[in-house]
C-alpha cells in the first residue's frame, strides 16, 4: 500500500468510526476500489481502529480518567469486603461492608463491564466467520441498508433520561449485543449502539458518550486478537510507516468527528446519514451484481 491510499484510508475510518456510517462496511469498499491485499490489509484494518481509539481517549480523557480511578477503586473496596468476610468473627451477626457502587461512576465501570461480555463473545465465537465475509461487497452493502434503518429508528427515538446513574445492567447487555453484531461488514457499530441507547429511554448526549466509552475494551480486544498472529515478515519496513501515518490521520480525524456526532444526535440528523448509507448500500450491491 502506498502512503496516499494510507491517508485515503484513514481518512475514511476517522470519519465512518464515529459517524454512523460503518467504517468497516467503507474499509471493506475502500479495499475493493484499492486493490489493497487482504493479508497486509487486516493488519492495517486493526492499527486504524487504534487510531480511533486514542481519538476516543483525547475526546473522553476526562471521563476515561475518572472511570479508571474509580474502577481501581471499586476494586480495592471488593478486596476489602472480601477480607471483611474471611474474617468475620463467628458470634458477629452483621459486618460493616462497604457500598460498592457508591458512585455514577463506579455504575458506569460496571455497565461497560456488562456490555463488553456479549460483544466479547460474539466476537470470539464468529471471529472466523466474519474474517471470511470482511470483504464481502454484497454483505456489506446489504449491511449498510440495515444501517440506514436503525437510523431512521433513532431519529424518531423518544427523548430519554437515563444515564449512569439510573441504567440497568439489563439494558447494559443489550447494548452490548448490538456492538456485538456491528462486527458484519456495514453495521455501523455507533450506529447500532446509539439506536440501541436511545430506544432503551438513555438521555442522547449519554447516549453518545456510552457508545464511544464502551467501544474502548472491543477495539483493544480486536487489537490482542490480531496482533498476537502478526510477524513483521508480513510487511516491509516502508508498508509500516505508511500503515503508522494512516493511523495518525484516523485518530485527528475521528476527533472532529466525535465533536460532529454529539450535534447530530441532539438534532435529530441521522436521516442524512441513513439516505447515505441506502445509497451507498445500493451501489455496493450493483458493483458486485455487475
Amino acid at each position: 500500500m502506498d502512503l496516499l491510499n494510507a491517508i485515503i484510508m484513514g481518512v475514511v475510518q476517522g470519519i465512518a468510526e464515529f459517524l454512523p456510517i460503518s467504517s468497516d462496511g467503507h474499509l471493506a469498499l475502500m479495499s475493493n476500489i484499492l486493490h489493497m491485499n487482504a493479508d497486509t490489509g487486516l493488519l492495517f484494518n486493526v492499527m486504524l481502529h487504534f487510531g480511533t481509539l486514542v481519538a476516543v481517549c483525547i475526546a473522553f480523557w476526562k471521563d476515561i480518567l475518572e472511570l479508571i480511578c474509580e474502577g481501581f477503586k471499586l476494586i480495592g473496596d471488593c478486596l476489602v469486603n472480601i477480607g471483611r468476610f474471611i474474617n468475620q468473627p463467628n458470634d458477629q451477626k452483621k459486618v460493616n461492608y462497604k457500598q460498592v457502587l457508591s458512585t455514577p461512576y463506579r455504575r458506569f465501570v460496571m455497565l461497560v463491564i456488562v456490555s463488553t461480555i456479549p460483544t466479547g463473545l460474539i466476537g470470539i465465537l464468529f471471529k472466523d466467520l466474519i474474517e471470511g465475509i470482511s470483504n464481502n461487497v454484497l454483505i456489506t452493502g446489504m449491511c449498510l441498508i440495515l444501517t440506514g434503518m436503525s437510523l431512521i429508528i433513532a431519529d424518531r427515538a423518544k427523548e430519554g433520561t437515563k444515564n449512569d446513574a439510573n441504567a440497568s445492567y439489563t439494558e447494559a447487555g443489550v447494548i452490548g449485543v448490538a456492538q456485538g453484531l456491528a462486527i458484519l461488514p456495514g453495521l455501523s457499530r455507533s450506529g447500532c449502539t446509539i439506536t440501541a441507547s436511545l430506544l432503551l429511554g438513555f438521555d442522547r448526549d449519554f447516549a453518545v458518550k456510552y457508545s464511544f466509552i464502551m467501544s474502548i475494551p472491543a477495539i483493544l480486544g480486536a487489537v490482542v486478537l490480531e496482533v498476537k498472529d502478526f510477524s513483521m515478515d508480513m510487511v516491509t519496513q516502508n508498508q509500516l510507516m505508511n500503515y503508522m501515518v494512516g493511523t495518525v490521520i484516523a485518530a485527528a480525524v475521528g476527533f472532529f468527528a466525535i465533536k460532529t456526532m454529539l450535534v447530530i444526535v441532539r438534532g435529530k440528523k441521522f436521516k442524512y446519514f441513513a439516505y447515505y448509507c441506502f445509497a451507498v448500500g445500493v451501489l455496493a450491491i450493483l458493483w458486485y451484481l455487475k
